[in-house]
């Protein structure tokens, strides 16, 4: 898990997060075409999520981290475990701050674990590089 503007802010994290989602897949598939030569089936698929936390270290003497815990951890693990093998799925608050930034589609509602209702999830195939761009 990674926690993107906390402990240290930092501008546009829900941009930031589906840039290094989608760069750590991009990088991950040419290592999936390496060891699937060698007979291992590897996959790597992310969920994101944006929302309110509770953060803090956690732990006991000799052992500390630094934690998030809640709704929104929660929802970033299911969207993870939703995500096939080279896919990057995103909550909809996510999809909202990228969508003028990124290539994505609706993947409809999805019933996840923990969850008293469906929640609307995006995958996000890439980045837009150029203004000219229009998004499909």
């Amino acid at each position: 898990m990674v926690f993107f503007n906390d402990p240290i802010p930092l501008d546009q994290p829900a941009q930031r997060a589906v840039e290094m989602a989608l760069a750590m897949r991009d990088r991950v598939g040419t290592l999936v075409e390496g060891w699937s030569r060698l007979g291992h089936d590897l996959g790597f698929g992310v969920g994101i999520a944006q929302g309110f936390a509770t953060l803090g270290r956690i732990g006991y003497e000799g052992r500390f981290d630094y934690a998030a815990i809640g709704t929104v951890t929660n929802l970033a693990a299911r969207l993870c475990g939703e995500a096939d093998a080279g896919r990057v799925l995103v909550s909809q608050r996510v999809f909202s701050a990228v969508e003028n930034l990124a290539i994505g589609e609706s993947v409809g509602a999805l019933e996840l674990k923990g969850f008293s209702r469906p929640i609307r999830a995006f995958g996000v195939s890439r980045m837009i590089n150029n203004t000219a761009e229009v998004r499909s």
